[in-house]
This record gives C-alpha cells, sequence and structure tokens, in this order.
C-alpha cells in the first residue's frame, strides 16, 4: 500500500481524529482538553500531523523552550505503520524544531519499545538517563534519549 502524505500544523478542528489515533496507540491517552490546551494555551506547544489518503494518520508534538525541543507524543495509526510515516514525521518535526530555533532535542520511551528506540537512533538520538516508574499504567521506566540538532 503506498500512500502519498503531507504535513502541516494541528488545529483543533482536528481533535476528533487526533483522539481516534491516540485511544489506538497509547494504553493510557491524553485527553481531549490536555490536547486543546496544548493548541489554545501553550505557548511552546508546536503540533504537526501527517495526512495520508485524506486523512489525519499520525501527529507529533514538541514544547520549543529556547534553544531546547522536548518531544512530548507522536503516535501513527496502526493501520498505518510500517509504511515509514512515522520517520517522515520524525524528520519534519525535527526539521520544524530547527526552524523555530532548536539546537537538541529530547523525549522519553518506554525501555521496552524497541521499535521506537530504533527509529529515535536512525536520526541520532543517544541514550541518557532512565526515569524509573515513569509510565503510570505499568510503571515501566522510561529511556530519556537526547539528540544534538
Amino acid at each position: 500500500m503506498e500512500s502519498t502524505y503531507s504535513f502541516r500544523m494541528m488545529n483543533i478542528e482536528d481533535l476528533d481524529q487526533i483522539m481516534e489515533i491516540e485511544h489506538k496507540s497509547f494504553t493510557v491517552p491524553w485527553s481531549r482538553e490536555a490536547f486543546y490546551n496544548e493548541l489554545t494555551q501553550n505557548q511552546f506547544a508546536v503540533y504537526l500531523v501527517i495526512e495520508a489518503d485524506n486523512r489525519i494518520v499520525g501527529y507529533c508534538g514538541v514544547w520549543i523552550v529556547v534553544d531546547e525541543a522536548h518531544v512530548t507524543n507522536i503516535a501513527i495509526l496502526p493501520e498505518y505503520r510500517g509504511m515509514k510515516l512515522g520517520e517522515a514525521l520524525m524528520k519534519k518535526m525535527i526539521e520544524t524544531a530547527k526552524e523555530y530555533g532548536a539546537l537538541t532535542m529530547t523525549l522519553e520511551v518506554r525501555v521496552s519499545n524497541m521499535v521506537a528506540q530504533s527509529l529515535y537512533r536512525k536520526f541520532g538520538f543517544q541514550g541518557g538517563a532512565i526515569r524509573k516508574n515513569y509510565y503510570t499504567d505499568n510503571q515501566e521506566d522510561a529511556l530519556v534519549m537526547w539528540v544534538n540538532l
């Protein structure tokens, strides 16, 4: 299945589709209100969506504070995984963060999520610290990863 895709900034009208992706992707999904607040109240937040087949199939968010970008979340609809859309989205977010002046980027990832860690390593992210019991659903540790942009 070959899809063409495009990127754009997330907006409030996207929240129904974002919530679908969120609930299909995470055991502890963010609330609609959390995304609404990110888009309307958080001056540091930048959110992109990736569209394919006339629908939003993924999104990525970062907080950019001074020269550091912190990835808050990235998700692709399950039926669109394995098509390198997550990689394309991450590449676009790195480019966007640089445009906003970010010099470094950081994120947390489940220590068990080797697929995501592999993706991040493609972009030069390296493991740093461990955040013990970071995930509230099962108290799994998070690996903190960093990259200089």
